[in-house]
């Protein structure tokens, strides 16, 4: 069978010589051709890993059979979802796959099914968690005058009106909630509007 390795550390202090001593001893043992080997330096969080955007596009290629990788943290640390949806693509391209470390994750194995059952589950929660806190974190930007993250601006008319209620000793507060934005937003319209005038006037 034509086989690519992918191994992985977090620094430059680390190696993958032990790592791939095992994987290519692996290989050996059951008479694989090793084709390649992706090697990478730096977190498994990110998706942009150089070595492992190269095993993907060969995999796409189907240059390889198999895909051997020490554990499952060493192929990806993305998180649940987007681990599965490393392994479905593996699978689309007609890519077997095997964890060197956890023998039950083997798309060849007997547990296959019942592996992938569970990263599912695993995955459609975490996704329900990400949709959570995006909700979440759009309701709180809401409540304090923001859309899409961003705060709410005020036009020239109401920085003016803002500033003139702020002299007849209103609160930030309760101005914001007049123009339904966030304190600091009118705070800030009117220091700059302020500054702004003091300039041209001078």
């Amino acid at each position: 069978m034509r086989v690519a390795i992918y191994c992985r550390v977090s620094t430059q202090d680390q190696d993958n010589k032990n790592q791939l001593a095992q994987l290519r001893k692996y290989c050996a043992g059951h008479g694989h051709t090793i084709i390649q080997e992706y090697c990478d330096t730096c977190s498994g969080g990110r998706a942009d890993r150089e070595q492992f955007k190269q095993m993907l596009l060969h995999a796409s290629q189907r240059k390889f059979d198999l895909l051997l990788f020490w554990s499952l943290d060493r192929l990806s640390r993305e998180g649940v979802l987007a681990t599965l949806q490393y392994l479905q693509t593996l699978t689309q391209y007609g890519i077997s796959y095997k964890s060197f470390t956890e023998q039950y994750l083997d798309s060849l194995g007997p547990f296959r099914e019942a592996v992938l059952a569970i990263l599912a589950a695993i995955a459609r929660q975490e996704k329900i968690r990400i949709s959570e806190r995006t909700k979440a974190g759009l309701e709180k930007a809401r409540k304090q005058g923001r859309v899409g993250g961003r705060r709410k601006a005020l036009c020239p008319a109401h920085v003016d009106k803002a500033a003139a209620l702020r002299a007849k000793g209103e609160t930030w507060p309760s101005i914001a909630k007049l123009f339904q934005c966030h304190p600091e937003t009118v705070r800030l319209a009117v220091k700059e509007s302020t500054l702004h005038t003091r300039l041209t006037t001078n």
